[in-house]
């Protein structure tokens, strides 16, 4: 199908559908292919939100010289790109305030430690945080996280101009 062909309707794709679970309802098989006919629009609204993200144009420019400390020693914005030209920066909420980093941050992050392999192969990948690097150095190893890249924001500049003007912690 090329790109200007017309979709098939969800729900002509839907009747389509020869899965069935052994023992199913006909209630359970209608409720089941309305939820799928859902799941196709939601993967078809999905791809045309990110159509439109592809083709924004370049955001504003950056002027400011932010520097951050990482587990490596100092770095400046340009450096977390490394080679590529896309840098993802994931704000972690763990600012100095914070006695512990947020379980919902963690959580999440925890889960892409072991994809930066593949995440890596087009994007520079790092989470910022407000908090010293020691501290986040010690929460990143209590976790067994290695491969995830930690950077403080000890200025706090990135994070009020990025993040949140008033300094808050938000992902």
């Amino acid at each position: 199908m090329t790109a200007h062909s017309p979709l098939t309707p969800a729900e002509q794709l839907v009747k389509t559908n020869r899965a069935h679970f052994p023992n199913e309802s006909a209630a359970y098989r209608q409720a089941r292919n309305a939820l799928l006919v859902e799941e196709i629009k939601l993967r078809r609204q999905l791809e045309q939100v990110a159509a439109l993200r592809r083709r924004l144009p370049p955001g504003g420019e950056v002027k400011k010289d932010y520097r951050f400390k990482g587990e490596s020693g100092p770095a400046t914005l340009a450096d977390l790109f490394g080679d590529k030209d896309t840098l993802i920066v994931y704000s972690y909420m763990f600012g100095p305030q914070r006695k512990n980093p947020c379980p919902s941050c963690t959580s999440y992050m925890a889960t892409w430690d072991g994809k930066m392999p593949d995440i890596e192969q087009r994007a520079a990948f790092v989470m910022m945080a407000r908090s010293p690097i020691e501290r986040l150095i010690e929460a990143k190893k209590a976790r067994g996280w290695s491969r995830l890249k930690v950077y403080s924001d000890g200025s706090g500049d990135f994070t009020r101009d990025y993040v949140s003007a008033k300094d808050e912690d938000m992902p």
